[in-house]
């Protein structure tokens, strides 16, 4: 009898008493169903404006579930990365005075003080510093609301994200397609270090902004 790999995943959840796996199994199980595709755009959409959660970890997931479909799965990853990215302007440019306590107490790290550095860094140049911002670990999010709140143009916004967003999903689902069946069980053995190291870069991509380039 063939095995249900999203039914084994929640298995998995179930019997580990270990927070990070559970996430992990719970992850893998959204990869195998057909509610893996909307999820992963719900997620990309919504970490692009407000959620403090990267999309890259479902696209991993979903990546070594089906390694054929890197591209389709990274191009709607973009896609509605670049659409949330736009709904993140939209929220900064009519309704910052409303939710901006709500931003900088739900997203950790983002502070007044780095919304003012991010203002000083579009006076500088707009598309490099959304570019950056998609494309690294650097929170992606406060640069669309804040692209928003100082009026910085909707095509510059778009054109940088596609780009800088483009380019990190496309290699994460490429890397995950060519060389995944060997990194999997690396992962696997040494997820909490993994998880770490990821919020490691989150954290550090909100200290990162304070020294680039005025």
């Amino acid at each position: 009898m063939q095995t249900d790999p999203a039914a084994t995943a929640m298995e998995q959840a179930r019997a580990t008493k270990n927070p990070l796996r559970k996430l992990y199994y719970w992850t893998l199980h959204w990869a195998d169903t057909k509610y893996a595709l909307p999820a992963l755009c719900i997620l990309s959409f919504a970490e692009s404006s407000f959620f403090p959660i990267p999309p890259d970890i479902l696209l991993m997931a979903m990546c070594f579930a089906r390694p054929k479909m890197w591209v389709l799965y990274s191009a709607w990853c973009t896609v509605a990365s670049v659409a949330g990215g736009v709904f993140g302007w939209f929220l900064g440019w009519g309704f910052w005075g409303m939710t901006q306590k709500f931003f900088f107490a739900i997203v950790p790290g983002f502070t007044p003080e780095i919304f003012t550095k991010v203002q000083q860094l579009y006076a500088d140049n707009a598309f490099l510093a959304i570019l950056t911002a998609a494309f690294t670990p650097i929170p992606y999010k406060v640069f669309t609301v804040a692209a928003g709140v100082f009026a910085i143009s909707i095509p510059t916004l778009i054109l940088a994200s596609v780009v800088g967003r483009g380019g990190r999903f496309f290699f994460v689902g490429a890397v995950i397609r060519f060389i995944g069946p060997k990194a999997k069980p690396f992962l696997e053995k040494n997820f909490e270090l993994a998880t770490l190291l990821l919020l490691g870069l989150f954290f550090a991509g909100f200290a990162a902004i304070k020294y680039l380039k005025h």
